[in-house]
């Protein structure tokens, strides 16, 4: 199977090249693909389950998954922060211009 170097968020399994890329005609997408990964990402690295990140930050599994789900666009700020803190990790809300093509860290 021909794959991509991008992850199921979920099996944490290759993505088929077949399958559609993430946020190719849509930027809001992409964002909300971002977010779901580095939440995920970092969820991992500190070595937490969805339960246990979950209980850090008073809310249940299933809004954790919602969170690392590409697809979800309904992050709040005040839940992307809780999440955040129990990462101990800073949110940081940026206005970039919408003329550009690439962000920059």
């Amino acid at each position: 199977m021909n794959t991509t170097n991008k992850r199921n968020l979920r099996t944490d399994k290759p993505v088929p090249r077949s399958e559609p890329s993430l946020g190719r005609d849509n930027p809001a997408e992409s964002r909300d693909s971002g977010v779901a990964q580095a939440i995920h990402a970092l969820r991992l690295k500190a070595g937490l389950t969805q339960k246990e990140l979950a209980e850090l930050v008073g809310t249940s599994a299933s809004v954790i998954s919602r969170l690392e789900d590409s697809k979800y666009a309904g992050h709040s700020v005040a839940m992307l922060r809780r999440v955040g803190t129990a990462l101990k990790r800073e949110v940081q809300i940026r206005f970039v211009s919408s003329h550009s093509c690439v962000e920059t860290a």
